[in-house]
């Protein structure tokens, strides 16, 4: 806004633009939300004031000269990305950015087309066309040229290092190229033989990326698949490498977008307390067709590395937790995943556009006045509406055209006063596995503009006016302008700039956008007119409804639409988003969480002590969980090392488990010197003998009954659900039902529980992992660990010296609270949790894995066990939380 009427007027071209400068508010700055260095308000974190950020491809398509600079083009294509870059290294901010990026396809720098520069007026550029579409032209920076197999190109040490000064000393943000090429075709130089380059996009482009837009492809050549599914690890491989040469302890490692899914884990196992984020750009699949994906669990597994993974909707971080949940098996609400007893958190984070430079550059140039101006005289008394889109199927360019064909069918009074000019640009993504799948598009699309042009067309006009290529900046942003509806019909679409752009150069003349409800950015713009793509007949009424809508209406709709899209920009994207990731990470090393084991301590522990005592849970514990609970038998290795353990005279071993005795008698029975706790303590055997002793037979069981009757009624609104009967408990397992619904009945036959037989009979409802189970209330695994201290210590007449329990679950942290409040010293108890549990409370990744738990005990009762043998003995001791 104009601080005074001078000011207003200084450089104005007309009266109407005097007024504009007096009302529009500015656009407001996000450099506010770094008012106070981060550093400074998260001193706990120990930032080091660093931020990289990697992406697939850096800002640059790159020419090359063999010993001269490289040639720099800005890339097109995901400019709000590139922007939020440049605002992270400017200084707005006190950070301390760096880009990390594949160089992508490089090509020699004659085959590199320059940027057009001849002047041209839209008029002549943007001309009516009578005849059908031509196709897609050539575009050295959109369709890259593939070299033979045979052939490649090499780039000598000098010029690896000559690109990488060039790329650091880059206005705008340091860059450091990722480098791209098999090992075997390295050169012993140091320089790099680069072949079929565009093999790093494959998987990424031909599966991913089709697959999140809900695309499926027929079965192909399996070998062709395996090795693209290599390349794209490989690839997150060679990333992991180039960020770890330049990470310091205290960095944020922000990665972007589905080419790296699996670089947060690879960089979460070579340093585990890394601050790391993701950021998906594209929309992410119901499990439904996630599943359809062979490398899901890998890819799930993969993102789950990150402390935050952030979304462009609500829908799509929904959609991966419900996929998390499905296919892993994890726990998941809107907060976030329990994953590798770690809380991994989720977030929507809705991108934004520069939109003060789209502003200056649209409004402060008289270049593209003239063009807005050429526009509406060549089309004098006609509407105007635009359309931008890739030409790929999921921009909805087909179902757009047939749309305004229903359009002008149904409304004839609008023929010959409106005209739909549509820019289709070429993809850089691989839409297929077949070679002609754009040309197939192109053709569709050339057809129906032929068909429309040719039913309500003239021999002085076209309704439809069809530009397949690139427009220049000004063109495009005089085409946004000039236009009076802006019409989006995105079958699926993570976030769409183009709307966020017209909103900003509609600034004036307030055109309603109609945009489709199947993409991203429909989520934030409330205020457009929302349609469903697939309904044609919707979609000319709602054009319809846009040409017809009067003035105040659409100025109402628009101010909407500009204060969203001029404060939620994305320097303010990338300040909310750094600053919920702080939150998140603060809010993680705030938790009261149980220290990293001390190796060292615990192996001198055990070689010390003349009398120990093991405690050993089993599901979980000794063996890992599985879908159907009777196939949960312990393997050789198992059984090996549990004989090693009790045939010491020093041991005491105890399995103290959920299970039933008919279950443990079965397969450990053999075992002569274990002794056994079921069904969480309601019997016991000791070592040496076969008889059970029964703990519980004095309670009266009559609460059975109640209880039955309850999980039955839940057992049949649950399919897959199967109940449980064991002497003193009842147990509703629903693993193998369908992971939402088991989850939400069992919360739901938890309260009911809670509300009637826990009130009349003293018993205890307990949830385990996928299940409910009801015993009486002094039936618990805690007690059974007092009473095994309690015997052990009378012995000799001093306790065990030397204590080591191990549970996977939130039902055995009775035994941890129970030990860890006993009379033993701190120094001879080890309490660890083993595995995942979204009970406990934990924060690192290195757990034991049910696998490895029993060999790396065994390693104890070796005469020759030091720290290092201890190997994936990774473990938590002390007292574990409520």
């Amino acid at each position: 806004m104009a601080q005074s009427p001078s000011d207003a007027a200084s450089g104005a071209r007309s009266n109407q633009e005097i007024l504009r400068r007096s009302l529009v508010s500015p656009i407001q700055r996000p450099d506010s939300v770094f008012e106070i260095d981060p550093r400074a308000a998260n001193p706990s974190l120990g930032l080091s004031g660093g931020v990289i950020s990697a992406t697939f491809c850096i800002p640059h398509t790159l020419g090359f000269r063999k010993g001269s600079d490289w040639g720099l083009r800005s890339r097109r294509g995901t400019s709000a990305l590139f922007d939020s870059f440049t605002y992270l290294s400017s200084d707005k901010t006190p950070w301390n950015h760096t880009l990390v990026g594949w160089t992508g396809e490089i090509n020699p720098a004659d085959d590199l087309t320059p940027p057009d520069t001849t002047p041209a007026t839209t008029a002549s550029r943007i001309a009516p066309l009578n005849k059908k579409s031509a196709p897609i032209p050539v575009d050295a920076f959109a369709n890259p040229h593939e070299l033979a197999q045979s052939e490649g190109l090499y780039i000598s040490k000098e010029d690896k290092a000559r690109l990488e000064w060039q790329l650091a000393h880059e206005k705008g943000s340091k860059t450091i190229p990722v480098w791209l090429a098999d090992d075997t075709e390295g050169v012993t130089d140091g320089g790099i033989l680069l072949k079929d380059q565009s093999r790093w996009r494959r998987f990424a482009e031909s599966e991913l990326y089709t697959l999140f837009h809900y695309k499926q492809h027929e079965p192909t050549n399996g070998r062709a698949e395996r090795q693209s599914w290599a390349d794209y690890y490989q690839m997150n491989q060679k990333f992991a490498n180039r960020i770890l040469e330049i990470y310091k302890p205290g960095d944020i490692v922000m990665i972007h977008d589905y080419h790296l899914l699996l670089l947060p884990s690879i960089l979460r196992q070579r340093i585990p307390h890394m601050y790391i984020s993701f950021f998906l750009h594209i929309p992410f699949p119901s499990s439904e067709f996630l599943r359809c994906l062979p490398r899901r669990k890998d890819v799930l597994e993969g993102v789950l590395g990150a402390n935050l993974i952030g979304f462009q909707s609500w829908s799509y971080s929904r959609h991966f937790g419900s996929c998390c949940t499905r296919i892993l098996g994890f726990p998941s609400n809107s907060a976030g995943v329990d994953a590798y007893g770690a809380k991994v958190s989720v977030g929507v984070f809705p991108i934004g556009i520069d939109a003060g430079a789209v502003e200056r550059l649209a409004f402060d140039d008289h270049r593209i006045d003239d063009k807005v101006l050429a526009l509406r005289k060549l089309y004098e008394g006609k509407k105007i509406i635009v359309g931008r889109d890739r030409l790929d199927s999921v921009r909805g360019v087909a179902q757009k055209l047939m749309a305004f064909e229903t359009f002008l069918e149904r409304y004839p009074e609008w023929r010959e006063k409106v005209v739909l000019i549509q820019v289709t640009s070429p993809t850089s993504v691989e839409e297929g596995k077949k070679e002609d799948s754009s040309t197939k598009i192109a053709n569709k699309v050339a057809e129906l503009v032929a068909k429309i042009n040719g039913l309500y067309g003239s021999l002085s006009f076209s309704p439809v006016q069809h530009y397949p290529q690139y427009l220049s900046q000004e063109e495009y942003l005089a085409l946004l302008r000039a236009a009076d509806i802006g019409l989006i019909t995105s079958t699926r679409d993570g976030m769409n700039t183009t709307s966020l752009e017209y909103v900003v150069c509609q600034r004036d003349d307030h055109g309603p956008l109609v945009l489709s409800e199947f993409s991203g950015t429909a989520g934030s713009l409330k205020d457009a007119i929302q349609i469903n793509p697939w309904d044609l007949s919707g979609v000319a009424y709602q054009i319809d409804l846009a040409l017809t809508m009067d003035k105040e209406t659409k100025r109402a709709m628009h101010g909407n639409l500009y204060n969203h899209v001029t404060t939620r920009t994305v320097q303010s994207w990338a300040a909310t988003y750094l600053g919920q990731f702080l939150t998140v990470l603060s809010s993680h090393n705030a938790t009261v969480t149980t220290p990293l084991l001390d190796k060292a301590a615990l192996v001198d522990q055990y070689r010390a002590a003349k009398k120990r005592l093991f405690m050993f849970d089993y599901d979980g514990t000794l063996t890992p969980i599985v879908r159907d609970p009777a196939a949960a038998i312990p393997s050789e290795r198992v059984l090996r090392t549990l004989t090693a353990l009790a045939a010491d005279p020093k041991n005491a071993v105890w399995i103290i488990s959920g299970r039933d005795q008919e279950f443990l008698g079965q397969y450990l029975g053999g075992i002569s010197g274990l002794g056994f706790s079921a069904e969480h303590g309601s019997f016991m055997r000791h070592p040496g003998s076969t008889e059970w002793e029964n703990l519980a037979e004095k309670i009266d069981m009559g609460w059975q009954k109640e209880v039955m009757e309850c999980f039955q009624k839940y057992t049949e609104m649950t399919p897959g659900s199967f109940i449980e009967r064991k002497r003193c408990a009842l147990t509703w397992h629903y693993r193998p039902s369908d992971p939402e619904l088991g989850a939400h009945n069992a919360r739901e036959c938890q309260k009911e529980l809670e509300k009637t037989v826990s009130k009349a009979w003293d018993v205890e409802v307990m949830t385990g992992k996928a299940n409910l189970e009801v015993r009486p209330t002094f039936v618990n695994k805690g007690e059974i660990s007092k009473r095994l201290v309690e015997s052990y210590g009378r012995e000799v007449g001093q306790p065990p010296e030397f204590s080591l329990c191990l549970g996977d679950d939130f039902t055995d942290e009775d035994m941890f609270r129970a030990l860890n409040s006993s009379h033993l010293p701190a120094e001879h108890v080890f309490t660890v949790t083993v595995g995942a549990s979204s009970k406990m409370t934990l924060a690192n990744w290195h757990l034991l894995e049910p696998s490895d738990v029993i060999s790396s005990i065994a390693l104890l009762n070796g005469g020759g066990t030091n720290v290092a043998d201890l190997g994936p003995l990774a473990v938590v001791e002390g007292h574990i939380s409520d």
